[in-house]
């Protein structure tokens, strides 16, 4: 059995009602792919840091994994030379 192990780095800054998060995944081969995901609080809500927070970091992981995706259909269809319309679950 082979392991392997990928780190996913995630950074949070938060100015006044906006909360932006970055996510740094580092894969196979030191690659490097980012996301970014941004939440802003309405002037009227509460102020609960961490709602912020998990919307930002569920927005940035999802562009890592739209991005990850794109990338392995690229690399499918350059093995395979077929177009990838969509990849199954």
């Amino acid at each position: 059995m082979q392991t392997k192990k990928w780190n996913v780095e995630i950074v949070i800054t938060e100015n006044d009602h906006l909360t932006k998060a970055e996510a740094r995944l580092r894969g196979q081969n030191s690659e490097l792919i980012l996301g970014e995901g941004t939440a802003h609080r309405n002037r009227a809500d509460q102020n609960v840091p961490h709602i912020g927070d998990e919307l930002a970091v569920a927005r940035a992981l999802s562009e890592v994994t739209h991005r990850l995706l794109h990338e392995a259909a690229s690399e499918i269809e350059t093995h395979t030379g077929q177009r990838v319309d969509h990849l199954r679950a």
